[in-house]
């Protein structure tokens, strides 16, 4: 699963992908110096894993990981080429979700590429330049099936009443994620990647006086989120480049001066994860204890699946118990002694934080 990073030129897109990566040295500040896509792995923060450390002697922690992809700025009429924008927008249509990056500091050495200021416009001019692009492809898409309809195929004469209603409410300015579709009706839709069907988190990047975001800037963008139903993270790149190039006992001190627990960029991380609709559980032993990623709803058998394919095809049961149990019981002694450790079979869904033993068929 991958989230892109997008927005226009020049809001801190590549400050705030270098700080996630810890990549080093910050890209230069030219509006189109990304042509390919850089790709980060991220790992994403858990401090559950050091608790279940605490109660299961392990030789190393592995923490779940979420990879970044960092696209170059898009511009008033990416939709049409403009700054080799079709090159970039493909880049969208490849990744599961967006991280849309919105400029909300005033001054500053940048000049911003529209000459002022102003998330909302800022936010609209993308959402209408991807809006743009996925017009242009359901179009493209419905004059296909409606020759297939006037042929008598079955499939074609429900898609277009569908791609009718898509192409309606993208005229409207609506994007797909905001239409209210149907599950069976996205999944109609998902063969032709349209952009704006991609979840949003928004990152705002927020000036070093303000980190937790509480200015008026942010707040029109916590309004644009509300709307939709999105989430918001503040975070002061030029504040996380620094927290991010520091040894772990600097940047403690410096997050204690700025009155913050852990970095803007963990809880962007988690976030981001989550908006994905991935969860973790854990295996745990003395070599090593593992958070491993599944999607919500995953059974057992599919659990199983992700840490090799023959665990999935073989799987007999699984031995869980949660993290909660780990807590309150101490050992997985004390929890067999407690009656929590269960013999769970296929039809398990499993659930964030159970830490579990497989046991399968070679």
């Amino acid at each position: 699963m991958e989230v892109g990073i997008v927005g226009l030129p020049n809001v801190g897109k590549s400050t705030i992908f270098n700080a996630l990566t810890n990549a080093g040295a910050l890209a230069a500040n030219y509006p189109f110096a990304t042509i390919e896509p850089n790709v980060g792995v991220v790992a994403v923060p858990d401090e559950r894993l050091e608790q279940i450390r605490v109660h299961i002697a392990s030789e190393k922690i592995v923490p779940a990981l979420l990879r970044i992809v960092d696209i170059a700025g898009i511009v008033r009429g990416a939709s049409k080429g403009e700054g080799l924008g079709n090159k970039f927008l493909s880049h969208i249509r490849e990744v599961d979700a967006v991280l849309h990056v919105v400029r909300c500091f005033e001054g500053g050495d940048i000049t911003h590429v529209e000459g002022n200021v102003d998330p909302t416009r800022d936010i609209e001019t993308i959402d209408t330049e991807l809006i743009y692009a996925d017009l242009e492809t359901v179009e493209k898409s419905i004059d296909k099936q409606r020759k297939l309809a006037r042929a008598g195929d079955k499939d074609a004469l429900g898609a277009v009443p569908l791609l009718e209603l898509v192409i309606a409410a993208l005229g409207r300015g609506t994007p797909v994620r905001a239409m209210g579709l149907k599950s069976d009706e996205l999944k109609a839709i998902k063969m032709l990647g349209l952009m704006t069907s991609k979840k949003v988190l928004y990152v705002a990047n927020v000036d070093e006086s303000d980190p937790t975001g509480t200015g008026p800037l942010v707040q029109k963008v916590r309004e644009k989120a509300k709307a939709e139903n999105s989430v918001v993270v503040p975070v002061c790149g030029k504040l996380e480049s620094e927290l991010a190039e520091l040894s772990t006992e600097d940047r403690k001190m410096m997050l204690a001066d700025l009155g913050m627990k852990e970095p803007a960029l963990n809880t962007l991380a988690r976030e981001a994860y989550h908006m994905l609709g991935q969860q973790s559980y854990y295996t745990a032993g003395p070599k090593e204890i593992r958070a491993w990623t599944i999607p919500v709803g995953a059974t057992a058998p599919q659990a199983a699946g992700v840490i090799h394919t023959d665990f999935e095809k073989g799987f007999i049961r699984a031995e869980v118990y949660n993290f909660r149990d780990l807590m309150e019981h101490k050992s997985e002694s004390a929890i067999k002694a407690a009656g929590k450790m269960r013999s769970e079979g296929k039809a398990y869904i499993f659930q964030d934080g159970d830490i579990t033993h497989f046991l399968f068929n070679d």
